[in-house]
């Protein structure tokens, strides 16, 4: 993490805003992380940089009312995999089973009882929390494992339940945060799990409420599996099997790639939690060197936000299309799939009346995603406090799916679920009192907001 310099911040008086020149900087920074100090509380708030060769402007009225510190993210910040600084002791679920049973055997123990251990975790519907569900382990394996190592990265704070069946986890991390992950039965007989990578998100898209947060830690590999593990604990006997993971909850999980390409392998892991790598999904909004990356390690699927079908409405509802905009975003992944075989790319379409609904813009999606094996989730975008945007009805959506499906676009219509107890698609977290800036509506666009 780098101070900004102090050459780098000068107030624009014609645009009412403080601007950060990155202009000077000797790496292109990830982000601009703005702490705040108001009274006795101070807060976090990440913005992402379009360029290293731009500004980024800030209200004035955000920086005159606040004593604030500017620095520059290079990298996502590290956090310890332990939740608590003070405590030596290992988080089981932060290790592939390669790391478990290095680790194992270094304490002395033979790599059968790791195996045992890992399928105690992830296996034979245990789902071991304590050392005490620890069945089937020697005396002395289960000791040193007390004395070394701890099974739990989250409690649960409470659960809702919504009037479609739809539930919601809240969980409470070691340092006190709180992350949300959802459970969506469906009478097929598939249950998903929606996890959260990140407390907060820096991508600051205009329509989601988790975005209103900002960006205020990584989850690590333990916390984000755990959520997994939790829903198969709690739900399985209730719901049958949880067959599908997406990462698709609270933060952007390419932000956090490092954790996320480790959890998601634990998860498809033919000993442990056994998920098809088909069926667990992560999303991006767009990141495009670790999407890349996500695309030639993992073989889990993969999931683009898109919403928009010009860079105009994309770099207004979703910044960061300012750094990776729609032609190199798409021409990377038709690039990146040549080498993928019978992989399709799933395409995240949130619906905005007025704003990205046109059929023009239908027209527009099917050129965009030509040559690309894909298809396209259309999805009814759900309300939260605060947002200026309202929902496409449900015959127009009806109406651009079908422009789609008769050029032979593989396309299907998500309709909410879970809305009522904020569980929907773009409802999570939960903003505080200092938010990331709403950016400016084109002109075009003010009727319709």
């Amino acid at each position: 993490m780098s101070r900004l310099p102090n050459e780098a911040v000068a107030e624009d008086k014609a645009c009412r805003c403080h601007r950060i020149s990155l202009r000077c900087l000797p790496t292109p920074p990830m982000a601009v992380i703005v702490r705040w100090t108001a009274f006795s509380h101070s807060s976090l708030a990440f913005f992402p940089c379009p360029s290293a060769t731009a500004c980024l402007s800030l209200p004035r009225r955000t920086f005159s009312r606040f004593t604030r510190r500017l620095s520059l993210a290079t990298s996502p910040p590290a956090y310890r995999e332990s939740g608590d600084p003070t405590s030596s002791k290992v988080l089981l679920k932060g290790m592939e089973f390669s790391e478990l049973e290095k680790w194992v055997k270094s304490r002395g123990f033979r790599s059968g009882q790791a195996l045992m251990l890992w399928k105690c975790l992830y296996g034979n519907n245990n789902w071991a929390q304590s050392c005490d569900e620890l069945a089937g382990l020697n005396k002395e394996f289960r000791k040193m494992l007390s004395e070394n190592s701890s099974l739990m990265a989250l409690s649960v704070k409470d659960v809702l339940t919504a009037s479609d069946g739809t539930r919601k986890i809240l969980f409470t991390l070691d340092d006190g945060s709180v992350i949300e992950t959802v459970v969506i039965p469906c009478d097929r007989g598939r249950t998903t799990v929606c996890v959260s990578s990140q407390v907060g998100c820096a991508m600051n898209c205009q329509f989601c409420y988790t975005g209103r947060m900002g960006l205020r830690k990584h989850l690590s590999t333990a916390e984000i599996v755990e959520q997994a593990v939790f829903a198969r604990r709690l739900f399985s006997s209730e719901f049958g099997s949880i067959t599908n993971v997406v990462f698709m909850g609270m933060g952007e999980p390419l932000h956090n790639i490092d954790n996320v390409i480790k959890a998601a392998a634990i998860m498809v892991d033919e000993q442990g939690l056994q998920f098809s790598p088909r069926k667990v999904t992560v999303s991006t909004s767009g990141l495009v060197p670790p999407l890349k990356r996500f695309l030639r390690e993992s073989t889990c699927a993969l999931a683009v936000s898109l919403n928009a079908t010009t860079d105009e409405v994309r770099n207004w509802i979703m910044p960061i299309n300012r750094k990776y905009n729609l032609s190199l975003l798409l021409e990377t992944l038709r690039e990146e799939l040549l080498s993928k075989h019978k992989y399709k790319v799933l395409f995240e379409y949130v619906m905005l009346a007025g704003v990205n609904d046109s059929m023009e813009d239908a027209k527009r999606l099917i050129e965009l995603v030509r040559g690309i094996p894909c298809k396209i989730n259309l999805i009814s975008f759900n309300p939260h406090c605060g947002t200026q945007f309202k929902p496409t009805p449900e015959e127009k959506m009806i109406e651009f799916r079908n422009v789609l499906a008769e050029a032979g676009v593989v396309v299907f219509l998500r309709l909410s679920r879970g809305d009522d107890q904020m569980a929907a698609c773009g409802q999570l977290g939960k903003p505080g009192y200092i938010q990331p800036p709403l950016l400016r509506v084109p002109e075009r666009f003010q009727m319709a907001v």
